[in-house]
Parts: structure tokens; sequence; C-alpha cells
């Protein structure tokens, strides 16, 4: 029997959101583990904000919305904000009720910069791999670095000469020899036109680097740098000083051929790492013992495990073109993207 049809929009309701979420969704623990994560950033976000005046949007409704962008790949702060005004899960997660307005889009712009500046994303990442459940489940010995390209904000019609040269305003830039000497974007100042490979095209980008432990493939590291083509060494070491300072133990790290110079291996050695580099002419390098052979090995297969961050990145989260414009909003974002693949990560890792 057919059942009729009737338009059953109430004006009350007396179903709270944490009963509309099932008991298993995945977001869940994700919630469960932000939420901890941001009770001890408190005294962080004290500094951030003035005793006077009106009260601002909390910051950690700020973060779990920006979380929500990067888990889903929302594409922009707007088009998340109308997510949010009728999506359930998005408020649950946010921590806003059915009846709460939401905020406009245009608030993100400033806190962004006052979280920014505040070092609140490295501060989010040191806390949350310093959770009770997710310590364990982290190497302090094992490593692997890569770096990736993240498309600017900017077209090459933006790229134009500096001052004094000759060259055309851009609009027609085929046949021209362009370079980051002469030339720079308009709309991004600070990427950089950089190509992959040989026969690739040039791209106007920054470079994202990630320092990834290998144990479970957890990013415990990040940073973004200009693209040219001493970054990724200099990235790896600075990420690698930073790490071995903190555990105050020697560590090894995968990388892949781009890696294989004299010089990054001699940094490295002083600072107690062991590298585990493939070098460019496809051999294994020998080694006398067993077991450093077997940890070479390791090294190298584990190291592959680093394209997923990017590539989750690239495919579910907003590295695949970024939308924001500077050095240091774009390593907000890339860091951002290696919290939320962390936090999809930990709840299938760690125990119930």
């Amino acid at each position: 029997m057919r059942g009729s049809f009737a338009d059953r929009t109430k004006l009350f309701s007396y179903i709270s959101p944490e009963k509309r979420v099932p008991a298993g969704h995945p977001l869940r623990k994700v919630r469960g583990i932000v939420r901890e994560v941001l009770t001890a950033l408190d005294g962080d976000f004290r500094t951030l904000y003035s005793d006077e005046g009106r009260p601002s949007i909390p910051p950690e409704q700020l973060l779990s919305a920006l979380l929500l962008q990067a888990f889903y790949g929302i594409r922009s702060e707007r088009q998340l904000m109308e997510q949010l005004d009728y999506n359930l899960l998005y408020r649950w997660f946010v921590g806003l009720a059915p009846d709460d307005a939401v905020w406009s889009a245009t608030s993100f712009t400033k806190n962004r910069e006052r979280l920014q500046k505040g070092d609140v994303f490295q501060r989010f990442m040191a806390e949350l791999l310093g959770h009770r459940k997710v310590r364990p489940l982290l190497s302090d010995e094992h490593f692997s670095v890569d770096g990736t390209l993240i498309e600017a904000w900017a077209s090459h019609k933006s790229f134009v000469p500096k001052e004094g040269s000759k060259d055309g305003d851009g609009t027609d830039f085929h046949k021209q020899k362009r370079s980051n000497n002469t030339h720079e974007s308009t709309s991004d100042p600070e990427c950089r036109l950089y190509r992959k490979a040989a026969g690739r095209e040039a791209r106007l980008c920054y470079m994202g680097h990630a320092l990834m432990e290998n144990r479970n493939g957890l990013a415990v590291g990040g940073m973004v740098t200009q693209a040219n083509g001493k970054a990724e060494r200099r990235a790896s070491e600075a990420m690698l000083a930073a790490t071995v300072g903190q555990t105050g133990r020697p560590a090894t790290v995968g990388e892949d051929k781009a890696y294989d110079t004299s010089d990054h291996g001699a940094a490295l050695k002083a600072i107690g790492v062991t590298p585990r580099v493939a070098r460019h002419d496809g051999l294994t390098e020998r080694r006398p013992d067993r077991a450093a052979s077997e940890g070479s090995g390791m090294s190298r297969t584990r190291r592959k495990m680093i394209e997923c961050i990017f590539g989750w990145g690239k495919q579910h989260g907003t590295l695949r073109k970024t939308k924001h414009r500077g050095l240091a909003r774009v390593a907000a974002d890339f860091m951002l993207n290696l919290i939320a693949y962390n936090l999809i990560r930990i709840p299938k890792l760690a125990p119930a």
C-alpha cells in the first residue's frame, strides 16, 4: 500500500544533533580527539584575544570548521558556511545548535591571520602528536621526507617583468624568456615559476614538504617554501634537525633520488641522521652489515607511504590548487591538511 505524502515541516524539533549522528560515524572519534586538543590549547587562545570588547567567534569553532573544509575538500569559506547552515553533521562537529546562526565567511579572513601569527596550527599539530592515543603510534627513530608542488593562486599573465625589464606586460608571454630573476607575479609575488622535470610545463607554485614517521605513516612535521632546486634538501635538514633536537636520539630518513647530493648527506650526518637515499643511477648503496641493509630496505619501502599524504591532500583536501596568497597563508593551509590527514588515520590505528 502506498503511503500518503505530507509536508512535515515543523517549527520545533526535540531531537538533538547528537542523536542524529550515527553511533559508528567516523567523525565521532575524530571529534573526541579534536575536543581534547582544543582544550589543551586554551591558554594559547587566551593570549591571542583581548580581555575587553565584543566577544569573537570562538577559535575552537573556527578551527573545527577549517578541519571540516579539509576533510571534505570544500572549495571556499563561503561554501563552507553555506554547508554549515543546513548540514546537521557539520553543526554537530563544530558545536553549533540547530538554531544558532552561522557567521559570515569573511570572519575567516582576520581570524585566520590571528591564528596564523599565533602559530596555532603548529601548536595544534604538536598537541595532537603528544595526545595519549597518538604518542604510542609514532616512531622517533625512522622517518621519511618528501616534497610536492602546490599550484599558486596566480595566472601566467600575472607573471610580468620586474622594474627595469623591457619585456611585455605579461598578456602575451609566448616565445619570451622568463625567469624568477627578471619576472614576478603581481597576484602573488612570493610564488615562483618552477618546472618539475625536463619536458614538463613550468608553473607558478610553492613547494610543500612533509616529514613522516615510518611506523604508521603519520605526518609529524611540515613546512612550505618557495619552489627552487634546493628547497627540498634544505627543508629536510631543517625538519629533521628540529625533530632530532627534541628526541635527542639518532634517526634514519628515507628520501628519493632528488635528495641524492653529497652536501645534503653530510648535513644530515652532522645532526645525527643516517640518510637512506635512492641513488640517481638506480643502484642501492652496499652496506657491510645485514642489519643496516635490512634497515635501508625498510626505509625505501616505507618511504612510499609519504605519497599518500600528498595524494590525500590533493584528492580530498585543499592542496590541489591553493586558494591563498602569500607564503605564510599557504603554509598554514598546508599544515591544516597534514593535521586533517592525521585525524583521518588515527582512529583506524589507535585502539578503541
